[in-house]
């Protein structure tokens, strides 16, 4: 085994094994359930079937075949099957960045690495994950049409179909076009204004890819209308993104938070990625520029954005890396080398060793036990189970993360008051949601106007201490729930 074919290999090993993990976390539930739905009912959902509060109402979802797969995966295969496709969506993602690196193999596959460290937030049994291998597959056909095969770009048009039936995230893929087209006017306005050539001369170098860009952008815009909702789902990102309560409660919407350890490889992606443009003496292209800056931007406005910057960062800072040590490694002594016949021998032996060390770190979040361990850590595993075996006392009021896996184990004898479908919930039920589980001035109105029976609470929740005071009986605690309920009788 060459040198290169090791070091590949091991790179896409250790990309899989970091990626394969426990995926399930407290929206995959309702994701799962809406498969579910769709599968035994035969049709798309057009209106919400699941909540106490938005019952009946419009809801447009571009999800829907994500949640299929994501529900038959798991029938068939469990939450194994789900760490899996999880994982695989990662690695399909990282193999088209890969093929935009530039660099020494050891540099290319330090960044490689770093930049699936930096993602790793960002991984979980969604259909976002889909979205993230369709963002690589996204920058790599730009990338290769700025090359000039400008013939790739029909290709996004199809994957946009594609896309916006998957997940939300396919307004990412329109940012990508954008900070292209917004790179090369930029790169064509820069060689006007340094008296090098004329308009004229910008213009015809220029010409092919700018209207390709922005003919194949409208293109996609009308492949997002090939959807069960039409062409309204063009503005399912702006309903979004318009929900105030998201950036002022949801952790991922939020600023990230450095003092946690999983959001620090970003910080130092982020830093190593300055240095290195800063230091590299090859020509800054402002398509790269426009890239790093937007969608560092985001990540530091929205920590779900993280993934995204390291997809696109991660070509630029060894494009740039390369560059700035590339004067140390010409003036490097190389010392005596092994017999080829040794070194391949050797080879084979890191490489087996290596992945046999990968595969039983891999069978550990494939394990049944492993997973159930992991989601009654996230969910209130045994307190559902209590009301799984109880006689429905009437409508429930229940804590916004755990709305999810309600729907999934209790659905339909019991509907969630809110769960992670903020799109559909917005400002107005979540604004309620919130008031209440606060127990704040009001909260009591916004109980009796849904005539919620029982509470399925944390056990610290403030309005969990609020209806005891008011003598709401327990029915269950432990230590992670209570349930609540206005009387003892059913």
């Amino acid at each position: 085994m060459s040198f290169r074919r090791m070091i590949v290999g091991l790179t896409f090993i250790a990309v899989f094994t970091m990626a394969v993990r426990v995926s399930v976390d407290t929206d995959t539930w309702w994701h799962l359930r809406a498969g579910a739905w769709i599968v035994e009912h035969g049709q798309i959902l057009q209106s919400d079937p699941f909540s106490l509060t938005r019952q009946g109402e419009s809801w447009i979802y571009p999800g829907w075949l994500a949640q299929i797969g994501l529900y038959a995966i798991h029938s068939a295969l469990g939450f194994a099957g789900l760490n899996l496709i999880t994982a695989l969506m990662v690695v399909l993602a990282f193999s088209f960045v890969w093929l935009l690196l530039e660099g020494p193999l050891l540099m290319r596959a330090f960044v490689l690495l770093l930049a699936t460290t930096v993602s790793g937030v960002y991984w979980s049994a969604r259909p976002h994950i889909f979205s993230f291998a369709l963002v690589g597959i996204f920058l790599w056909v730009l990338a290769r049409a700025r090359a000039g095969n400008r013939a790739w770009l029909w290709g996004l048009p199809p994957l946009m179909a594609l896309w916006s039936n998957l997940h939300g995230g396919f307004a990412i893929g329109f940012m990508l076009i954008a900070a292209y087209l917004v790179g090369e006017v930029i790169e064509a306005s820069l060689s006007v204004l340094s008296r090098h050539t004329s308009p004229s001369e910008v213009w015809r170098e220029r010409r092919s890819i700018i209207q390709s860009l922005i003919i194949v952008g409208l293109v996609c815009a009308a492949a997002v209308a090939i959807n069960p909702h039409g062409p309204q789902m063009l503005l399912y990102p702006f309903k979004t993104v318009s929900v105030s309560t998201l950036q002022a409660y949801i952790q991922e919407w939020q600023s990230p938070d450095f003092h946690r350890l999983e959001v620090q490889p970003f910080l130092w992606m982020l830093i190593l990625c300055m240095v290195v443009l800063a230091l590299s003496n090859r020509r800054k292209n402002a398509v790269e520029l426009v890239l790093v800056a937007s969608f560092a931007y985001l990540s530091l406005v929205a920590a779900r954005n993280i993934a995204l910057f390291a997809l696109v960062s991660a070509p630029v800072v060894a494009r740039h890396g390369f560059a700035a040590v590339e004067p140390l490694l010409k003036n490097r002594k190389t010392g005596s080398q092994l017999p080829e016949r040794l070194a391949r021998r050797i080879n084979v032996a890191l490489f087996f060793f290596i992945t046999l060390a990968a595969l039983i770190k891999i069978s550990v979040p494939l394990s049944d036990q492993v997973n159930r361990e992991a989601i009654a850590g996230q969910v209130p595993v045994e307190a559902v189970d209590y009301l799984s075996r109880q006689s429905s006392r009437g409508p429930l009021f229940n804590s916004y993360n755990w709305g999810g896996y309600i729907l999934w184990e209790l659905y339909p004898e019991h509907l969630s008051f809110v769960d992670g479908r903020t799109d559909l919930f917005d400002d107005v039920i979540l604004s309620d949601y919130i008031l209440a589980w606060r127990a704040d001035p009001g909260w009591e109105q916004v109980i009796d106007r849904w005539n919620i029976q029982v509470a399925l609470l944390e056990t610290s929740a403030p309005l969990a201490r609020a209806m005891e005071c008011k003598g709401w009986v327990h029915l269950y605690v432990d230590d992670k729930a209570v349930i609540l309920s206005r009387s003892l009788e059913p």
